[in-house]
């Protein structure tokens, strides 16, 4: 029998001089304290949950714990050195050996020692989404699918579906129908490709970023001697947003902590805002059940807004089922001052009234970085985009491209361009590269053949375009794409005169444009709402030539008055999608377009699904807890349509979710004209 010999790591005899109690409230120190095991941190909106994780690695080094015993997991790269930073700032420890990082780096680490066990070598290449995108453009071709009547996904879309499949656990059918009901057709075609690129990256020694997790997980559960080496390592575990993990990193940490390692998740079930890219909520409210008699703290001081605000997000919340019970509590003390309910006219009024309101909190001394506009989908922000540059207010996006820079938009107005000045050639190469098969040698060779038909240096359009284009050459594939777009042309020039913008941008869409939204982007149906959106606005305008040229200034002068731009200027508004705005927060908070359809989304409400439309909720308060001093709601109560004119606009069901007297309404009434202030 072997003799059994305990092997004592050196530990440092310096403890750091931490007062743990006097900087840290009595939940963080419940929390950082607690002893080794299973634990749960339910870190609420603004109550220092970065505080809470890095604290509780130095009270791990200062109680005799092996830095290299210690695994810190996060979502972000910035968000790990951050915390790994505060701690070597705290404690005197060497710190160098504990492993920080993304879900993704770990695994990649592990990888790299282990690669050979999973037919790799350890030189193996990490594919970014271009070399994604190559490889499965490759592998489709060869398998010679024919899409000629119809349009098969293309590579972008097929990586999207290929990770969700991985993230989730989902089979391919089921991706298919509920995010992809274009592609259900093709779905074996789809899972052949999908086989060829599994093939593919191993004979090619090439992981993508989702194999980093699902080859980690594999290697663990198909080798537990490795599983070991690492549950031996990783004593003590420490998980950073918990409540955004997906079924894949959730079985990582699982196997990590095993039987008996020490685990801290820590999380916020109600700011669990990630479902459609594969976070699974279950994890962090299933916690206490997969790991009995696990602890669970509770952090509810809020360090961020005022009481007033913190009253409302509590309240609308409550409304959500599925959720652990807290309600978070102001440190800081009252303004005196509600949140401010708003119903305006329309959707006009409502960029009008959150321009202006942005103006007279800068004349008061908020400084136009401590201000945001927020929104549930990208395409909200338009009117707001528009009236901020017209008003000379600089602003910065972070929720994508301005509206009229997007790559959609400047597709649907190059058709339109080409249309109005036929000589165009850039915008007819852009056209034409839209269809199947069309690469640049034959969008030139088309150009050419538009050329030589003489229509090009005529004054006015083609009576029937149909006419004169369906005798062109094309290429095999695009004949019938190319049929459509001609038939689309003679839409938008009926009777030889130009449609009405609105009229031309719907023809678009519905006769062209709609198929290659569904191949071509994994969020095809948000873009298409911008489409719509365009549409609406082009309403405003009879003259095409107009319309044309005032998408052309929007989209040069990037939110600077008189098309300048100043990358160093940090002194600007921000706008932001909801989802890209948490984890931030501003003194004023604009949240606007509170429309039943608009926010909850219309296609939650289509699915009659309580957890999708407490998802909706869960945004709904994320927004809410981003502001410090001042939030503003704002909805229309019309919204105009390009073909059936004003809709009335029902007030949003999470308006009803709290008690009218925890908000001020406002009563806005439209002045004739605004008096034009000095640029900013």
């Amino acid at each position: 029998m072997a003799r059994q010999y305990t092997l004592h790591r050196p530990i440092s005899s310096s403890a750091s001089t931490i007062d743990y109690e006097a900087d840290l409230n009595t939940e963080q120190y419940q929390a950082v304290s607690s002893p080794a095991g299973r634990a749960l941190v339910i870190a609420g909106a603004g109550s220092g949950k970065t505080r809470t994780l890095t604290y509780r690695v130095a009270w791990l080094l200062d109680h005799q714990v092996d830095a290299r015993e210690v695994l810190l997991l996060t979502f972000t790269n910035k968000a790990a050195r951050e915390m790994t930073g505060r701690v070597r700032d705290l404690v005197p420890h060497d710190t160098s050996a504990l492993w920080a990082g993304t879900f993704h780096s770990v695994g990649s680490r592990i990888l790299r020692r282990h690669a050979e066990d999973l037919g790799f070598t350890r030189s193996y290449s990490i594919l970014d989404r271009d070399d994604q995108k190559s490889m499965l453009n490759a592998l489709v071709s060869a398998r010679d699918i024919d899409t000629q009547q119809r349009r098969f996904p293309k590579a972008d879309v097929l990586a999207s579906l290929f990770s969700l499949m991985e993230n989730t656990g989902a089979s391919l059918e089921k991706i298919v129908a509920s995010r992809y009901e274009n592609f259900v057709s093709w779905i074996e075609e789809i899972e052949q490709v999908r086989l060829a690129y599994v093939a593919k990256k191993l004979a090619t020694n090439s992981m993508d970023f989702d194999d980093l997790l699902v080859m980690t997980v594999r290697l663990f559960e198909e080798l537990p001697d490795v599983l070991a080496i690492y549950q031996n390592r990783f004593r003590h575990i420490l998980v950073d947003e918990y409540q955004d993990t997906n079924a894949v990193q959730g079985r990582m940490i699982d196997l990590l902590a095993g039987k008996t390692n020490s685990l801290m998740v820590v999380g916020d079930d109600a700011q669990s805002i990630y479902s459609w890219r594969g976070a699974d909520m279950a994890l962090i409210l299933g916690f206490p059940r997969r790991y009995p008699g696990a602890r669970v703290f509770t952090i509810d001081t809020n360090y961020r807004s005022v009481p007033e605000i913190l009253d409302l997000s509590n309240a609308a919340i409550r409304a959500n089922r599925g959720r652990f019970e807290k309600d978070l509590h102001a440190s800081r003390a009252t303004l005196g001052v509600k949140p401010a309910l708003i119903a305006v006219e329309d959707p006009g009024s409502q960029a009008a009234f959150v321009a202006q309101r942005i103006q007279e909190l800068h004349e008061q001394g908020v400084a136009l970085e401590e201000m945001a506009v927020l929104y549930r989908a990208h395409f909200q922000s338009l009117e707001i985009q528009m009236e901020l540059t017209v008003r000379g207010i600089p602003f910065s996006i972070t929720s994508g491209l301005r509206f009229f820079e997007q790559a959609h938009i400047k597709d649907v107005s190059a058709i339109m361009r080409f249309v109005v000045n036929r000589r165009d050639e850039v915008s007819f190469l852009r056209m034409t590269g839209l269809l199947p098969g069309c690469g640049p040698v034959a969008t030139t060779k088309l150009w050419n053949q538009w050329l030589q038909s003489g229509w090009a240096t005529r004054e006015n359009p083609p009576p029937k375009w149909s006419d004169i284009l369906m005798h062109f050459k094309v290429p095999k594939k695009s004949v019938q794409h190319w049929q459509q777009l001609c038939f689309t042309l003679d839409e938008l020039t009926p009777d030889g005169e130009f449609a009405a913008p609105s009229a031309m941008i719907f023809s678009i869409l519905e006769g062209v444009y709609c198929d290659y939204l569904e191949a071509s982007f994994d969020n095809a149906e948000s873009r298409r709402e911008d489409i719509e959106r365009l549409s609406e606005y082009g309403a405003n305008f009879n003259d095409v030539l107009v319309f044309l040229e005032q998408l052309s200034l929007m989209s040069n002068t990037d939110g600077q008055p008189g098309g300048t731009r100043d990358e160093t200027d940090d002194a600007k508004v921000t706008l932001s999608s909801i989802h890209q705005a948490k984890g931030l927060e501003w003194k004023a908070v604009f949240l606007i377009w509170l429309v039943q359809g608009q926010f909850p989304n219309g296609r939650v409400l289509e699915a009659d699904d309580l957890s999708l439309l407490e998802e909706e909720r869960r945004l709904f308060y994320v927004a809410l807890t981003r502001a410090k001093d001042e939030l503003y709601l704002t909805y229309p109560m019309t919204h105009p349509k390009s073909y059936t004119g004003d809709v009335i606009c029902h007030p949003s069901a999470f308006l009803n979710d709290f008690p009218a007297d925890l908000v001020e309404e406002w009563d806005v009434e439209c002045a004739d004209s605004f008096s034009e202030d000095e640029p900013f």
